[in-house]
């Protein structure tokens, strides 16, 4: 029997993982949708720019550790 509970607990444990990821794909793509008429309020705006803002931070935070001198690279100035 300890082999039967160790498949239905991996099981169980899986399922619930898909379950969680697929409710915080739902939401993310329901809080950032993009209208094609532009119409939005002050709040939805405010939400759309933080959750760009987090998405910089973390690609920047991935670059620093592949990457360290990106910045420099990029940060030249045309002249």
């Amino acid at each position: 029997m300890g082999i039967l509970e160790f498949v239905v607990t991996i099981v169980a444990m899986a399922l619930g993982a898909i379950t969680f990821w697929i409710i915080l794909l739902r939401n993310n793509k329901q809080a950032t949708r993009i209208e094609p008429e532009g119409n939005y309020d002050m709040h939805q705006l405010s939400r759309m720019a933080d959750s760009m803002q987090q998405r910089i931070e973390i690609l920047e935070s991935i670059l620093d550790a592949e990457v360290p001198d990106w910045r420099e690279q990029n940060d030249r100035t045309p002249g």
